[in-house]
């Protein structure tokens, strides 16, 4: 039996890294990925998230053009051509692989998301990589809006990972000059200004979507590193801190269940309250319907919702004791809770 008490490292590879320009899968880079993190195997309990299902899928599809449903359909064309690559050339270091495929929802439910900790706990038990990747198959929300770099920051945030990897097909951040930033003490706006954020047209994130993750996993205690595919033994330099860009962990005293709340999960509701009830927030107090100004985006009982100042800006994350059917319909009712403090993170 393995030690599942190892810290947990999560590793994403982005659609760019894995794949070659026409999309179909880069033999040789997959291989090199189950090399290096073989070298770390031991010492972590791994969770690779992979893209690559929808690019490796589509030459499959005549006359495609991109629609969602043809990614849905390239999705379930690549899926299993994904894993049977990485099954191969991770068998040659001893390592079985299992495939998970996980929608945003499955975030948004507590038990549902220890239940899916669990089992990758029984799969670190026994030596397996899960390779996680979003069920593209079904989810409309990953196609439209969303990429496997916050797929990536879900885990790490809530299974508690000590650290989170980018792979991305250039060195790491770049700046406007085309260097490397070696440290980026703390993400802010002006790293946004500075680093240069341009796109692949493989992938749905680029630069951007992994700064916008890696600030808020640095935020809950983690520490990222974005460094490239390319790069010899690059995944144990990494874990180093010795190559790409680092991006070191800010001091973060949340329990786990608080990280989980703020690492976004799945929010589905927004709300604004007056500038009285963002101050009791603050102080660590429950949020009371007199305090709400306006239902900004409807939500169901039980769900996570954004709470925004009345300047607009979003302040805090919750999970709603009330819907806001309820809530328009009681709002004058002073004692009627919106959200208990224990389950309100100030962001």
């Amino acid at each position: 039996m393995k030690n599942t008490n190892k810290p947990i490292l999560v590793i994403k590879f982005g659609t760019a890294s894995i794949t070659h320009g026409n999309g179909e899968l880069n033999e040789s880079v997959i291989a090199e990925i189950a090399k290096q993190v073989a070298a770390v195997h031991d010492r972590y309990n791994v969770v690779l998230v992979s893209s690559g299902a929808v690019a490796a899928g589509k030459r499959f599809l005549k006359d495609y053009a991109g629609s969602i449903s043809e990614r849905k359909a390239a999705a379930a064309i690549g899926n299993p051509l994904l894993l049977n690559r990485y099954t191969h050339y991770f068998f040659q270091y001893g390592i079985p692989v299992a495939q998970s495929l996980c929608e945003r929802s499955h975030f948004s439910n507590r038990n549902q998301f220890l239940q899916l900790h669990k089992t990758y706990e029984e799969l670190w038990a026994s030596g397996i990589i899960p390779i996680a990747n979003e069920n593209d198959v079904v989810s409309d929300l990953e196609l439209k809006f969303s990429d496997n770099d916050e797929l990536a920051t879900l885990i790490a945030v809530g299974f508690g990972a000590s650290m989170l990897l980018f792979s991305t097909s250039v060195g790491g951040v770049l700046d406007r000059e085309g260097k490397i930033v070696p440290l980026i003490p703390e993400i802010d706006e002006a790293t946004f200004s500075l680093a240069d954020t341009s796109k692949s047209s493989l992938g749905l994130g680029g630069m951007v979507s992994k700064l916008t993750f890696a600030r808020l996993a640095t935020r809950m205690g983690i520490q990222v590193v974005i460094f490239g595919i390319g790069t010899p033994e690059g995944v144990s330099l990494a874990t180093e801190g010795k190559t790409g860009t680092l991006c070191p962990p800010q001091p973060c005293s949340m329990p786990a269940r608080r990280k989980w709340l703020a690492s976004g999960s799945l929010v589905t509701g927004r709300i604004q309250v007056d500038a009285g009830a963002q101050k009791a927030l603050e102080k660590r107090h429950s949020l009371l319907a007199v305090g709400v100004r306006e239902v900004l985006e409807k939500f169901e009982c039980g769900e996570v919702i954004e709470i925004a100042g009345e300047s607009g800006e979003v302040f805090a994350v919750a999970r709603a004791k009330v819907s806001s059917d309820d809530l328009a319909g009681d709002r004058r009712v002073k004692n009627l809770e919106v959200a208990h403090a224990d389950e309100i993170v100030i962001l």
